[in-house]
């Protein structure tokens, strides 16, 4: 394996070691603790912070827009499969979990697919992606009594997505040909 992925791959590995510890120790978790994972593609991610706590598996909810994870998460790890909108409410009432569960999932929360790479203002992007962004933070405190919302720090040397150095510094209307470009032969 090339050295630069074994050492992002180590980093990454610590950093959910200690989000799963910080989330250990701030939450009381118990067999009855009811968890929504946020944009949990398999549920990989919270299995692995539930392993070592009484939570039981058929108490984790994982939703996100991609059916086909959520459902093999399902199969794999007992838990229940949500597939969402990205665009609509939460299909829950108002505190029905103890804690909801989104890492590294807000970022992501920007304009509707179709139109990502087609905005190049980054004030119209920014404009847009906030207020997407703050409906569905008040989506998180509406259906969760507790949450957990994490995020990769925008400003750290190497983009967490793409892996590829200072790219988050870039204006966007020199940010969307670079990564057009990138996504041909770049890993990430």
């Amino acid at each position: 394996m090339n050295p630069i992925v074994r050492l992002v791959k180590y980093f990454s590995k610590r950093a959910r070691k200690k989000r799963a510890e910080i989330f250990r120790n701030r939450f009381s978790l118990n067999e009855s603790t009811k968890i929504l994972d946020l944009g949990s593609e398999s549920g990989f991610n919270i299995n692995n912070i539930i392993q070592e706590t009484k939570v039981k598996p058929q108490n984790v909810y994982i939703a996100d827009i991609e059916p086909d994870l959520v459902k093999k998460g399902s199969e794999k790890f007992g838990f229940n499969s949500i597939i969402i909108n990205e665009s609509k409410a939460l299909p829950f009432e108002d505190d029905y979990f103890d804690i909801v569960y989104c890492s590294s999932v807000i970022e992501h929360v920007t304009v509707p697919k179709e139109d990502i790479w087609s905005i190049y203002s980054g004030q119209r992007f920014k404009t847009e992606s906030s207020k997407r962004q703050k409906e569905f933070a008040n989506e998180i405190k509406r259906v969760g009594k507790q949450f957990y919302v994490q995020t990769p720090y925008k400003y750290f040397p190497i983009e967490s997505h793409t892996w590829l150095p200072f790219i988050a510094w870039l204006p966007r209307w020199l940010l969307i040909p670079i990564l057009k470009v990138t996504n041909i032969f770049w890993v990430k």
